[in-house]
């Protein structure tokens, strides 16, 4: 989710659409708070890792 998201920011500022630009921040966030929290013990969608 992380990689997909920082492939969305780099394609939206290429190219310059900017929901691409937004979702692809949405996702990169996302993305590095799930495997934050599955590396610090928490379960995450019920797996003990997010990666």
């Amino acid at each position: 989710m992380t990689i997909l998201g920082l492939i969305l920011i780099v394609v939206g500022v290429i190219i310059p659409i900017q929901w691409m630009w937004i979702i692809g921040i949405v996702l990169a966030v996302v993305g590095v708070a799930l495997a934050f929290s599955g590396t610090h013990g928490r379960v995450v969608a019920g797996r003990s890792h997010y990666f």
